[in-house]
């Protein structure tokens, strides 16, 4: 079929990780709207993505002398963005507040449209300065511009839209507007939400309740997020505390989560829920020119050796270790690569639990551990979390590291040059986990509890190991002991072995690992999964 024949998709996200110069994202969710864009500029897809132009960002999170995370924010110029001259204006708390359009098309994606509230004729010009930042009003704000200013903006723009994507529920007053403009043209509420149902899709990524946002009714009322809606309405669409992900459920046509085992997790989760779309799933996957040595690929395609490209995105990353931290890592020991968010699900400083155990290893160089991460800023247990990573790092300077402010620079040397990608969540809170994919297409060899995207892709001790054997417990306690005692056993017994002893199985993982993953997981099979489970009616 020709692309150009395809539903036309707005893809609506918070956040987009496009480059490290462009602080549009704070994790997981950027990164992978980012890879998308770009995917759809690669494989000509007509998609077009929406989203923020975030005057400070995320966090950028430094350790202070003691330790200890603290938070920063710089106000960043980009003067690659091109200004579209189309402005929109959207209703919040009774004042019209107007969000000039921005379009970024500098790192090889499909066009995103930025909105941007900083502005001399805005009062709360300081909507778009805080990603994830400030609490529930600003938060609400924030989804306004994004889901009603977005509509606006597209049509604004003169941009015809099939299908409205909504990555993750806040961007659910899309669709709010979607309805207002039929209801404009004289349908009832509830024709209104029908057809708009028939143009919206959504993808849920948060298997933890907590992360799925709620606001209250009378703050959407008064922040004018209703846009229209009657109270009753809006309970009827997201319930009352108001659910976004809720809302999203009820609003699209169908809806998909972000691997096999989370498209279980969620199913389960929002069971209860009347009236809602159809989960399925579809697995998230990576842009491979941004984050993959192409070298690796081509060798083990070739059947040529890994391990010399290896070793130098190895000593690379060694480099890069010593100018940010002033450590000089030891290329010939096992290097574990470990960056993500710092929650508490993800078990960070899982590894340290047992130093019984640990210690030796660490003492005697065995194995050295390259860590990074963020904690949201209002996350005081993420924090403690880098606290004790940090506090292991100065007790064990010649074999822990802990890279302060975690970008895409950071993920994508830690994805090439590590030895072993280590991932402990615990069973089954993680949605998709694409960093995994990333190293494992570099041949950096998986270790990982049965999670996220792991169970589709792991051949144990073919292609990486895991650990934990899918266990799953309500009682945290009795989890945490029973992946513990897993996750020691493969490190002394399989990993630290091979790695030293059996190099020609150690590399023939590596190859088994990339041959294993690399169509699978590439950004081209989303997409066509998404063009054809999706976007396309049946």
């Amino acid at each position: 079929m020709a692309n150009k024949n395809l539903p036309k998709v707005a893809y609506f996200c918070m956040e987009y990780g496009l480059d490290t110069s462009l602080r549009t994202y704070a994790g997981g969710l950027g990164i992978l709207a980012g890879d998308y864009l770009k995917g759809a500029k690669d494989y000509d897809y007509p998609i077009v993505g929406i989203g923020i132009k975030w005057k400070q960002g995320y966090t950028d999170q430094k350790i202070d002398e003691d330790g200890r995370p603290y938070d920063t924010y710089h106000n960043y110029k980009y003067d690659f963005l091109k200004d579209t001259g189309v402005k929109v204006t959207v209703k919040i708390r009774q004042r019209d507040v107007v969000c000039k359009v921005w379009e970024v098309t500098e790192f090889g994606n499909a066009p995103i449209y930025l909105l941007d509230t900083d502005l001399p004729e805005n009062e709360d010009a300081w909507i778009t300065g805080q990603l994830y930042g400030w609490f529930g009003e600003e938060r609400i704000a924030q989804e306004m511009v994004l889901g009603i200013g977005g509509v606006r903006a597209l049509r604004a723009l003169g941009i015809d839209v099939d299908v409205y994507h909504f990555n993750e529920g806040h961007a659910l007053f899309a669709g709010f507007e979607l309805i207002k403009e039929k209801m404009d043209r004289g349908m009832s509420f509830e024709e209104a939400v029908k057809a708009s149902r028939e143009e919206i899709v959504f993808t849920t990524h948060t298997p933890i309740v907590q992360g799925n946002e709620s606001h209250y009714l009378d703050r959407l009322m008064y922040m004018g997020a209703n846009n229209g809606l009657t109270l009753e309405q809006l309970v009827s669409i997201g319930g009352s505390p108001f659910n976004m992900t809720v809302g999203a459920l009820r609003l699209s046509r169908i809806s998909n989560a972000v691997a096999d085992l989370h498209k279980e997790t969620a199913n389960k989760m929002w069971a209860h829920i009347d009236n809602r779309a159809e989960i399925i799933g579809i697995t998230n996957a990576i842009h491979i020119p941004t984050w993959v040595d192409e070298r690796m690929i081509d060798c083990a395609v070739n059947g040529e050796d890994l391990w010399e490209i290896h070793m130098d995105n190895k000593k690379k990353l060694i480099n890069f270790v010593e100018e940010r931290n002033g450590v000089r890592l030891d290329a010939n020991k096992l290097l574990i690569g470990f960056s993500r968010r710092a929650a508490p699900y993800k078990r960070s400083n899982f590894i340290f639990t047992d130093e019984k155990v640990i210690d030796p290893l660490l003492k005697e160089g065995k194995i050295q551990i390259v860590f990074s991460g963020k904690a949201h800023p209002l996350d005081d247990t993420g924090k403690e979390i880098v606290e004790n990573i940090v506090r292991m790092s100065k007790k064990y300077p010649n074999s822990v590291v802990f890279l302060e402010n975690y970008d895409m620079t950071i993920g994508a040397m830690l994805t090439r040059g590590s030895d072993v990608w280590l991932n402990n969540p615990r069973r089954p809170k993680e949605a998709s986990g694409t960093s995994g994919m990333k190293a494992a297409m570099n041949g950096v060899l998986n270790v990982s509890t049965l999670d996220g995207w792991w169970p589709e892709a792991c051949n144990h001790g073919v292609n990486g190991w895991q650990f934990g054997d899918g266990f799953e417990s309500e009682d945290e306690k009795e989890l945490d002991a029973h992946d513990l005692k897993a996750l020691y056993k493969i490190l002394l017994d399989e990993v630290i072995p091979t790695y030293y002893e059996n190099r020609d199985k150690w590399v023939e993982m590596m190859r088994n690992s990339i041959l294993s993953t690399k169509d699978q997981f590439s950004i081209k099979r989303m997409l066509e999964e998404y063009y054809e489970k999706l976007y396309i009616k049946h």
